[in-house]
């Protein structure tokens, strides 16, 4: 049980792993690139803490159970009434405060199932038109980053939609302080573990020893690995995050079901992201084929026009980026999440992250793959300890 299981990338799936493992009692080590743990989970340092997507967790499913289970997502913020009045969707240019009714008529059909081999547009305007298949396309963009939503599976499409805009009561949850404050939990907890962390110390070959757990992106886990095959799909999208001085014509969440943008308030359910008298919002826009960062970001800050009336009057943060290859993966027809890339290498290595072969949405992928990476990995040092050892 000496042989310690590597963990490599410190980032939300390496976290998990690391501390997964380390409750078991074996000894972990974990090598972060950067100086600072967290991965995509980073924010700004206050006083406008932004992060680097829309973070925020979903509470039903087994990811989040094991977060809470840890107090990682203790402390939750709400909108209040006023806020939650000022949702609204973009329909031909018009932000209204209800879906169009083709829409209202797809999120009520919960328990509908949707094939896995055919494209969602196809699907979705089979049975609603055209019309309705582009608007459910492009309101769960917030989810994709992607502006052909409708090009992938319709099971995978329609699985996010209900999830996050279906007729159950909404397990959207918002931590105060942001996924930081998750972060700087999974981090102490590591470390109370005795999770030897070492960060700014990139790995470029893999340790011999014990087991290792590849946790970050795909690209970094080609290189190292020397794997061509570890590539996937994912979205690409424009982000804006804007902080104004508070105005009540500001809406506090809108689904763009026009062009697949979404804007949402920070500061509606955590008012110590923002200094007081503010709010802070982030945009996001996904990247047309072919189309340009600029020409992405003019469209997000025309976006941004119709939900922040006046928002260049009154700002006092700005804050551009794009996010490409880094929103999770997408499944196309004809596959599913079973057909991502497998945790299990071979050899005592795994793979953790959020395009593989795991259940969930973004960072739910890399919670769920890390903690069945950890197990495995457990279980091979086990195994290495009993046949060193031999039968008792």
């Amino acid at each position: 049980m000496n042989t310690p299981i590597t963990v490599v990338g410190g980032g939300l799936a390496g976290l998990t792993a690391a501390i997964a493992a380390a409750e078991t009692g074996v000894p972990v080590q974990l090598f972060e690139a950067h100086k600072a743990l967290g991965g995509r989970g980073r924010a700004t340092p206050p006083p406008h803490v932004a992060h680097e997507g829309a973070h925020v967790f979903y509470a039903d499913g087994p990811h989040y159970t094991w977060l809470k289970e840890r107090g990682f997502v203790a402390g939750l913020g709400w909108p209040g009434l006023a806020d939650a009045t000022r949702l609204g969707f973009r329909t031909d240019g018009t932000i209204r405060r209800v879906p169009p009714l083709g829409m209202l008529r797809a999120q009520s059909r919960k328990w509908l199932q949707a094939p896995v081999d055919v494209d969602f547009h196809t699907w979705a305007a089979g049975r609603w038109g055209e019309r309705t298949a582009t608007q459910v396309a492009n309101a769960i963009s917030v989810v994709t980053y992607d502006a052909n939503t409708g090009r992938l599976s319709a099971a995978f499409v329609w699985d996010l939609f209900q999830r996050a805009l279906g007729p159950a009561v909404p397990a959207v949850r918002w931590v105060r302080g942001g996924w930081q404050q998750t972060m700087d939990r999974m981090a102490a907890r590591a470390t109370e573990l005795g999770v030897r962390i070492e960060t700014g110390s990139r790995v470029t070959e893999l340790p011999a020893g014990g087991p290792v757990i590849v946790a970050t992106d795909l690209d970094s886990a080609r290189r190292l690995l020397g794997d061509d095959t570890l590539h996937g799909t994912s979205g690409f999208a424009a982000l804006l995050d804007l902080g104004v001085i508070k105005d009540r014509r500001d809406r506090s969440i809108v689904f763009d079901l026009d062009q697949g943008g979404f804007h949402e308030s920070y500061t509606m359910q955590d008012d110590t992201i923002a200094p007081a008298g503010e709010s802070l919002y982030q945009l996001q826009m996904p990247l047309r084929d072919n189309e340009s960062r600029d020409s992405a970001h003019e469209r997000l800050e025309q976006f941004a026009d119709a939900t922040i009336p006046d928002w260049r009057s009154r700002n006092t943060f700005h804050r551009t980026a794009t996010s490409k290859g880094r929103t999770g993966a997408l499944d196309l027809p004809g596959t599913t999440w079973r057909d991502r890339h497998a945790i299990d290498r071979g050899d005592g290595i795994y793979l953790a992250g959020d395009m593989v072969a795991a259940p969930g949405m973004r960072g739910e992928i890399s919670i769920n793959s890390a903690i069945r990476a950890a197990a495995s990995a457990v279980a091979e040092v086990r195994a290495r300890s009993r046949a060193r050892t031999g039968p008792a």
